[in-house]
């Protein structure tokens, strides 16, 4: 077993019960020591939390227990210095002779040594610049599947640091507090902080990343368009203001959702002049997502190997699924190639009806499917743009963004238009080099019209 021993950092008995310990562990082979010292200030509140979880009455520093190890279950309490003086003599025919000026010397020595190791820490914690993580709309379930994403490295990388804000109304401040709880829980060694907000005033402060959730509850029989529209343009009213206000100037605004991502984009850039355009983008990678899952159940291989599937125009929308220059990789055909050949999908469907018939059809189900998920596609899709955003994204690999116009693709200017783009170096280009043809180019336009209305 291992001997524990714990008190506060200037207490003269748990600096001989200390020396004792040391003693012991010096010279006997099978005893083994774990000292843990607690500053003055926080003892009590330790030592009752320590009693309460072990069901111990036990009132002074130090406190003494013996961990089982081979047996499990709780430690066997020792007690204080008295008692350990008595287990050493009884069971190793030890004693402690120590003078009590020599006590009260190594309880000062402990006190300034815990202080110095305290001061250490908070330095280097000062060091840490987390990234500044702001999600509104929290309480929703695309943020509760997005949190652990964030939080285990894999977006921002394994050295980087992050603090998460959860912004959300009033109302949902419990929810809000359930989420904190259960991130802190989880412990994960990146995530710094987690906080929830509920006072708008205070959203944003400092915010490197803003992840813009909010939806309006479509129901068409209840509301006409203009008024949903109006809605969506009155949050982000509120929101860029602020983001101007409280953020970093660098600051990465990431529109998504079930509803009006482009809109929400282009709102928060007309709304905050000051924010940068090319930092505000619509994630369109769970459209892009569902497409290519569809298209591997027809042709019964991994959703994986679909590539380069684009989303054009209104995101969640009217939108239009280009499969012009899809390419299949590890398909089982007659041709096997490498891990990097692959084939064009549109050579590989031979069913030519079932693309215009059923797949274009189903792009209005596609939306629907979209909507109806339960946050890990969304959740995934903003992680996913993120990762792209910061490391940049695969070499060679089309990637769907909604972005703001600046002529590409005879698209007028000035809107936020969902198309092919690829990250590197933290910036996003749009892959102008890209051939389209005549029909796209005229439903593109169709789609622009649309949206500009």
């Amino acid at each position: 077993g291992v001997t524990v021993s714990t008190g506060k950092a200037n207490c003269p008995y748990y600096a001989k019960a200390e020396l004792l310990a040391d003693y012991l562990q010096a010279n006997l082979p099978d005893f083994r020591v774990h000292k843990i010292t607690q500053h003055p200030d926080k003892w009590e509140q330790w030592l009752h939390g320590i009693c309460e979880m072990n069901g111990w009455k036990h009132r002074q520093s130090p406190i003494i227990w013996r961990e089982l190890l081979d047996r499990g279950g709780k430690g066997l309490l020792l007690g204080g210095v008295n008692e350990f003086l008595e287990y050493a003599q009884r069971y190793y025919g030890i004693t402690s002779m120590m003078l009590n000026e020599e006590m009260l010397d190594i309880a000062e020595e402990n006190l300034q040594a815990h202080i110095e190791i305290e001061e250490e820490e908070k330095e280097i914690k000062s060091l840490v610049k987390p990234l500044q993580i702001w999600i509104t709309s929290a309480s929703t379930p695309i943020c509760y599947q997005l949190i652990p994403l964030l939080a285990t490295g894999e977006v921002f990388g394994m050295t980087t640091e992050i603090s998460i804000h959860l912004l959300d109304t009033d109302q949902y401040k419990e929810v809000l507090c359930g989420i904190v709880m259960e991130a802190e829980d989880m412990a994960f060694p990146l995530l710094h902080s987690i906080s929830e907000h509920t006072e708008i005033d205070e959203a944003f402060i400092q915010a490197d990343i803003i992840i813009v959730l909010d939806d309006v509850l479509l129901n068409r029989e209840v509301q006409s368009l203009e008024n949903y529209i109006r809605e969506v343009s009155e949050i982000c009213q509120v929101y860029a203001p602020l983001i101007e206000k409280n953020a970093k100037s660098e600051v990465r605004v990431i529109s998504s959702g079930k509803t009006f991502v482009n809109l929400k984009a282009v709102m928060i850039m007309t709304h905050g002049p000051s924010i940068k355009p090319e930092n505000v983008i619509a994630i369109a990678t769970s459209w892009e997502s569902a497409a290519k899952a569809m298209l591997a159940r027809k042709l019964n291989m991994s959703a994986a190997g679909v590539k380069d599937v684009i989303v054009w125009g209104n995101i969640t929308g009217c939108n239009y699924i280009d499969l012009s220059h899809a390419k299949l990789y590890a398909y089982d055909c007659a041709i096997w190639g490498p891990a990097n050949f692959s084939r064009p999908l549109l050579n590989m469907i031979y069913d030519s009806e079932w693309i215009h018939s059923e797949f274009l059809s189903a792009q209005s189900s596609l939306g629907s499917r979209v909507r109806d998920c339960k946050g890990m596609l969304p959740a995934h899709a903003v992680a996913t743009a993120l990762r792209y955003w910061y490391h940049g994204s695969p070499p060679g690999e089309i990637i769907s963004v909604g972005v703001l116009t600046e002529g590409h693709f005879c698209l007028p200017e000035g809107i936020v238009f969902s198309m092919p783009v690829r990250f590197q170096n933290g910036k996003w280009e749009v892959m102008t080099e890209l051939e389209i043809s005549e029909t796209t180019q005229e439903v593109l336009g169709r789609i622009a019209h649309e949206l500009i209305q």
